[in-house]
């Protein structure tokens, strides 16, 4: 149970929060045409007769958007229903050609399913809680209105009309803004493993409803507000947390919650109304008579089970039977990238251990800090192996790697060809060691007698000396035998 609550002059209230989450489906056809989904095509370029519903023209459904959809479902453990029916939910707007859109109101494609979500991203096998997905429909978008184009005219632009949708709709089970952030986090992460929708909140492939209601703890539920189109993690959790507080206000000052849709301004982080919540029967839903009900076989299902990759807890968890510690196996699983590049990294015969203590800092390090992901990083799978090889069997260490890395990112040469022009391998001469502590000890007689008076902190700065000397080649584990035998002496 979270302990996330809203402080009123009236005591604590409690946030209930349930999402519906819009996901466009992968495909490179819209859900009854032909027509392309590539994003960022000028206006009304990828528009057929069927989604500008010119007369006589009839929808037949995109097999592969059903395909996802049922897949996405198997992934959560949901009801596959074999047979599911389309609807005409009724309404008119400029974008909306048809004047309805299809969808599924009473018999929906997936039932009721769960989402198992980590409340502590330092430590997934900590506190998770399981959030209810009450369906999965698939219907489509409707097109854009476009108001800065022309002073005193609004233009339209139906290139997403007809765009294969998912709606994935959650119980209410969530009551904090860091429960529904982890919830829209897991719920990315499954479909970009499942391939089933790309994620891209920015681009508007996955964007969430928001409802929200609060009641005092243990009270009946109250009126929800439902805050349309978020496109952004951070700004689900600031809706959650802005509306929250709003109602609040409201039902101290001894007003009422109104059931409306309102809008989010990120700019003045605040929610605003739009308009008044609209029930089902306010949309005249019927059965679509143009389009026969969905009914799937069993071959169709066994397919789609079988195409399901391994998906992010079942990773996670393979991971952290190789030893990975479960934070960094929570990090190398998050985004389905770079579980991949992962599991190609581990197939070139990397240790895992040390394979995630180096993707997680070193590389996931430079990544950040020049702006790329692991899409489009430098240094690959391959060469990570061969690099974490050559410290393994003594050639680099640790702190030369560190310097192969980063000449690494910058040319993408290999390590053993870096190590060979540069003159980096790690040296393991006990003449030429000895040497050098020799001299180091004779140059530093004052610690000297110190370490030798019983003060071994100095042991450290000796090491330190002796590999500063030798420009960081020297074997550290040799140095530190050969020092404990010079010292002693």
């Amino acid at each position: 149970m979270s302990d996330y609550r809203i402080q009123g002059d009236t005591g604590e209230w409690e946030v209930v929060i349930g999402l519906e989450v819009h996901a466009q489906v992968t495909s490179n056809a819209k859900l009854f045409s032909g027509a392309s989904t590539t994003f960022g095509a000028e206006p009304n370029t990828q528009v057929s007769l069927v989604d500008a519903a010119m007369p006589g023209m009839l929808p037949v459904p995109n097999r592969e958007c059903i395909r996802q959809a049922v897949r996405t479902g198997m992934a959560i453990d949901a009801q596959i229903n074999t047979w599911s029916r389309f609807d005409r939910k009724n309404y008119f707007y400029a974008d909306l050609p048809q004047g309805y859109q299809i969808s599924q109101l009473y018999h929906p494609l997936v039932g009721e399913g769960s989402i198992e979500v980590s409340l502590d991203e330092k430590n997934p096998d900590g506190a998770t809680k399981v959030i209810g997905v009450e369906r999965i429909h698939v219907e489509q978008d409707a097109g854009k209105l476009m108001h800065d184009q022309h002073p005193t005219r609004s233009y339209v632009d139906l290139n997403r009309s007809g765009v294969a949708l998912m709606e994935i709709v959650s119980r209410p089970d969530m009551r904090s803004p860091a429960e529904a952030g982890a919830y829209v986090r897991k719920l990315r992460a499954i479909l970009r493993y499942v391939g089933s929708c790309d994620g891209n909140m920015e681009e508007g492939s996955m964007r969430a409803d928001v409802n929200v209601s609060v009641r005092k703890p243990g009270d009946e539920l109250g009126t929800r507000t439902e805050t349309k189109n978020v496109n952004s993690v951070r700004f689900v959790m600031a809706v959650i947390e802005q509306e929250a507080r709003r109602q609040v206000e409201v039902l101290e000052s001894g007003g009422r919650i109104v059931q409306e849709t309102r809008l989010y301004d990120p700019d003045r982080n605040e929610t605003r109304s739009m308009r008044s919540k609209e029930d089902a029967h306010d949309y005249r839903y019927f059965p679509d008579p143009d389009l026969l009900p969905l009914e799937l076989d069993d071959a169709f299902l066994a397919e789609c089970r079988a195409s399901l990759p391994e998906l992010p807890d079942a990773k996670r968890h393979r991971f952290e039977s190789l030893g990975i510690a479960p934070y960094q196996a929570g990090v190398l699983t998050a985004e389905v990238e770079a579980a991949r590049w992962f599991d190609t990294l581990l197939d070139a015969g990397a240790p895992p251990v040390a394979a995630a203590n180096w993707t997680t800092s070193e590389l996931f390090g430079a990544l950040n800090r020049t702006g790329r992901d692991i899409t489009d990083s430098p240094v690959g799978p391959a060469q990570a192996a061969e690099l974490l090889a050559l410290v393994a069997d003594g050639t680099l260490s640790g702190s030369l790697a560190k310097q192969v890395f980063e000449v690494m990112l910058e040319t993408g040469e290999s390590p053993a060809k870096i190590v060979e022009d540069r003159g980096l391998k790690q040296t393991s001469d006990t003449g030429a060691i000895e040497a050098v502590i020799a001299e180091v000890m004779a140059k530093n007689p004052n610690q000297l007698e110190q370490y030798r008076g019983g003060k071994e902190a100095l042991f450290g700065f000796f090491v330190g000396q002796t590999m500063k000397a030798m420009g960081g080649k020297a074997n550290p584990a040799v140095v530190n035998a050969l020092l404990k035998k010079a010292l002693a002496a």
